[in-house]
């Protein structure tokens, strides 16, 4: 079934539902050998700049796990510097941030203007429902609502690169 889909019909499930749902995943993958949905999985650094329990990136984390994206868990409440400097160091395909207050828009915008080309930034937090244009001014790639606008933008990116591949 359309895991996207059922979601869109019942509902989003629970925080918990979500885990769940990530762990029989990763379980049924694992047990079906199966990598994920890109060739050479994506590299995604992620961290958060002002959100000291990281809830939203541990239901990122397993779910891009379960599409098969490498992660580079930085952490909790990282500088833009750090950010910055494990980008340009590593590389990434995907930068995601969790970013929960209005006085983060200098460090997002910076963050933005100084990672390597072909980064995309994803970020989630309720500062973007609260300031729509907040994504747009500081240089973000997408807004993930939640972990199914994640998984949407995934496979998004994924067949576009299988086309361009």
């Amino acid at each position: 079934m359309d895991l996207l889909g059922h979601w869109k019909k019942t509902g989003f499930p629970s925080r918990s539902g979500l885990v769940s749902t990530a762990n029989e995943l990763i379980e049924w993958k694992k047990k079906n050998h199966i990598e994920g949905i890109w060739e050479e999985p994506p590299l995604m650094v992620t961290a958060t700049l002002n959100d000291t329990f990281g809830h939203g990136l541990q239901v990122i984390h397993l779910y891009a796990e379960v599409a098969g994206i490498r992660i580079n868990p930085l952490g909790l409440l990282q500088t833009p510097k750090q950010i910055m400097k494990t980008c340009c160091e590593v590389d990434p395909d995907f930068l995601g941030l969790t970013i929960l207050q209005f006085d983060t828009e200098e460090a997002l915008t910076a963050i933005c203007r100084n990672l390597p080309p072909k980064t995309k930034v994803v970020v989630g937090g309720p500062i973007f429902k609260a300031d729509p244009c907040l994504a747009r001014r500081a240089g973000v790639h997408y807004v993930a609502k939640n972990v199914a606008s994640f998984l949407e933008y995934l496979l998004a990116d994924q067949r576009h690169v299988h086309r361009a591949g």
